[in-house]
C-alpha cells in the first residue's frame, strides 16, 4: 500500500553556488533537518565566488552534509522516498556535484529523482516559514542572480510578470559593496552601513519607473554610484560611506516596492511573498511591511536561514512537483542559465 503523501520523506540537495546543503522534509511542510555548509570564509579573500574552488569544496562537503541531514532527521537513508536536487540556474561545476550525488542516490535507492529550478525553490521557502500560506499570490524574487515578479497561481502554475534586463538587485549590492571596499558578501554589509546613513543624501537614479512595466534594471544605478564616488575623489571631497549605502539601497528598494504593489493590483491579489537572498535585507523587509499595512495586503517572507541558498526549499518545491508527476530521469543535467522563463505557464 503506498505511503500517504503527508508522510513521504524527501531529501533535498542544493549546490548551485557556494553553499553545500541537504535537508529532509516530511510531506510538504514539516522540516526534519536543514544542513548548510557555507564557503563564505573561503571566497571572502577573493572578493567573490571562484567557481573552480566552489566546485572542489562541494565535492568534499556533499556526502558529509547529506549524512548530517539524515542524522539530524533521525532517519536512515533507506527511509528516503524521493530526491530533489537543484539543476539550475547556477555555476555549472557546482551544480554538477549536487546532481551527480542525487542521481547516484536515486539509482541506488531506486527512488524518483526530481530536478528543481533554484528560483522556484526560493519562492517555496515561504511555505516552510508560513504553514498557512497557500496560492494564489505575487512573488517578488530578489537574489544575487535574479530579480523578478511572478504570479503564483497554484503550486505548479506560474506566470512571469517581469524580470531584470541586466544586473539583478543582489548583484548590484555586491558590486557597489566591492567598489566601496566592503567585505564579501556585500549585501549584508551595505544593509548594516545604510542603517547609519541618510537615504536622502544622494539622488541616485531609479530606472523603468513607468506604470505597468514590471521589468527591472540596476546596471545604471550601479554605474551612477561608481561615477559619484569617482567624481568625489577627483574633487577631493570626503564621502560619507553610510550616506552612499543608504541612498543606493533606497533607490533599489523604492523600485522593488513600487513594481510589487502595481503587480499585486493588476493581478487582483492580496498576498505578496518575498523570496531570495536579498529577502534578508532589513530595510526591504521593513518597507514592504509598511506598504502592506498601508495598502491592506498580506506580506510573507522566509526565516533568515531560508532566505539564502538552502536545500529545505528545494525539497519543498520537489514535493509539490512530485504530486503531479514532475519527475526527472537519470539523464538530468545542469542548466546553468535556467531562467524564470522556464516556469510552467
Amino acid at each position: 500500500m503506498p505511503e500517504p503523501e503527508e508522510n513521504i520523506l524527501t531529501l533535498g540537495i542544493e549546490s548551485s553556488c557556494d553553499e553545500t546543503a541537504a535537508a529532509v522534509l516530511r510531506g510538504g511542510r514539516v522540516l526534519l533537518s536543514n544542513i548548510i555548509s557555507t564557503q563564505i570564509p573561503v571566497h571572502r579573500k577573493y572578493g567573490g565566488v571562484v567557481p573552480e574552488i566552489a566546485s572542489r569544496r562541494h565535492i568534499v562537503n556533499v556526502i558529509p552534509v547529506i549524512e548530517e541531514a539524515l542524522q539530524q532527521a533521525d532517519i536512515e537513508l533507506n527511509d528516503i522516498k524521493q530526491i530533489a536536487v537543484t539543476y539550475g540556474p547556477g555555476l555549472v561545476g557546482a551544480l554538477l556535484v549536487g546532481i551527480s550525488a542525487a542521481k547516484a542516490l536515486a539509482f541506488a535507492l531506486d527512488v524518483p529523482l526530481i530536478g528543481v529550478n533554484h528560483l522556484e525553490g526560493h519562492i517555496f521557502a515561504n511555505f516552510l516559514s508560513h504553514t498557512e500560506l497557500v496560492p494564489p499570490f505575487m512573488a517578488l524574487v530578489v537574489s544575487g542572480g535574479h530579480t523578478a515578479l511572478i504570479h503564483v497561481k497554484d503550486y505548479n502554475h506560474f506566470t512571469l510578470m517581469g524580470q531584470t534586463r541586466d544586473d539583478a538587485a543582489g548583484e548590484a549590492f555586491d558590486k557597489v559593496a566591492r567598489v566601496m571596499a566592503l567585505p564579501y558578501p556585500g549585501g549584508p554589509e551595505i544593509d548594516r552601513l545604510a542603517a547609519k546613513g541618510d537615504e536622502n543624501a544622494i539622488d541616485f537614479p531609479q530606472a523603468l519607473r513607468e506604470k505597468r512595466n514590471y521589468e527591472f534594471s540596476f546596471s545604471g544605478l550601479k554605474s551612477a554610484v561608481l561615477n559619484y564616488l569617482n567624481e568625489m575623489k577627483m574633487k577631493r571631497v570626503t564621502v560619507n560611506p553610510a550616506n552612499v549605502a543608504a541612498s543606493f539601497q533606497k533607490a533599489v528598494i523604492e523600485v522593488l516596492t513600487q513594481k510589487a504593489l502595481e503587480a499585486l493590483s493588476e493581478a487582483k491579489l492580496d498576498k505578496l511573498v518575498l523570496a531570495g537572498g536579498v529577502a534578508a535585507n532589513s530595510a526591504l523587509e521593513q518597507r514592504l511591511r509598511e506598504a502592506a499595512e498601508t495598502h491592506g495586503f498580506h506580506f510573507y517572507y522566509p526565516n533568515k536561514v531560508l532566505c539564502t541558498d538552502n536545500a529545505a526549499m528545494i525539497a519543498c518545491r520537489g514535493y509539490y512537483q512530485s504530486r503531479i508527476g514532475m519527475f526527472s530521469d537519470l539523464r538530468l543535467n545542469a542548466v546553468p542559465g535556467l531562467s524564470l522563463m522556464d516556469v510552467k505557464a
